[in-house]
């Protein structure tokens, strides 16, 4: 993910192709920044993978602290080694895209080992976070190919989003995935979905698309704190 395209790499990071998640992930110069800061201090001892999971947890952290809520900590083992190359079709094919069919989120989760609660849980990230208008504009405009905007969009939300997404330019127009408190870890992603108001579809078909999954975002708010 962090690597830079080479006469051997086409990597997700710099590909011109398109793919569904290009420029999903933002930020590289500080994780450039921190790396070259630790090796000034300790040449070759922390990897970026590293360096990210230990960034999640800090932000997490700073977040409680400065916003004065509550929120989750986890211990994080480090030891992570950098992988040396990067391959853009692995990332197309194993990474969810914002116009998956669930059956297909549940698939690339199973080939990771990971099941319908954690396919709810690690979405859940989207929390905090942007999105182009390019990864949710068929949903305004054309959701099942009849030229109408999704039925499981909360109208004003819709209305909302199109202000900035037109049907065609702004592709890169950026939204939060949490229209509530975009900058904060709680449970208002779970609110939002079950209020119409989730932005991907990816994110709408937790509820709409099956009863297990469905039951697991409904329970999420209370259990999470």
């Amino acid at each position: 993910m962090l690597l830079d395209n080479s006469t051997n790499i086409v990597s997700e990071k710099g590909s011109k192709r398109p793919n569904p998640n290009k420029n999903s992930i933002r930020g590289f110069e500080v994780v450039d920044q921190i790396k070259a800061a630790l090796e000034a201090a300790c040449p070759g001892t922390v990897s970026c993978a590293d360096i990210l999971a230990l960034a999640a947890l800090c932000v997490t952290l700073w977040t409680q602290i400065n916003l004065q809520v509550g929120g989750p900590y986890w211990d994080i083992p480090l030891g992570r080694r950098d992988s040396l190359g990067a391959s853009i079709q692995g990332s197309n094919n194993n990474i969810p895209a914002p116009n998956n069919t669930l059956p297909t989120i549940i698939t690339k989760f199973k080939r990771l080992s990971l099941n319908l609660v954690d396919v709810v849980a690690l979405s859940g990230g989207h929390t905090i976070g942007l999105s182009r208008c390019t990864s949710f504009r068929q949903r305004l405009y054309n959701q099942s190919g009849n030229g109408l905007t999704d039925c499981t969009l909360d109208v004003s939300y819709a209305a909302q989003l199109r202000q900035g997404c037109p049907r065609s330019g702004g592709d890169n127009n950026l939204f939060p995935l949490d229209v509530v408190t975009s900058t904060k870890l709680d449970n208002f992603y779970f609110k939002n979905i079950l209020a119409g108001r989730g932005l991907l579809s990816s994110d709408e078909v937790l509820l709409t698309k099956s009863a297990e999954t469905a039951a697991l975002v409904k329970a999420a708010p209370s259990a999470l704190k």
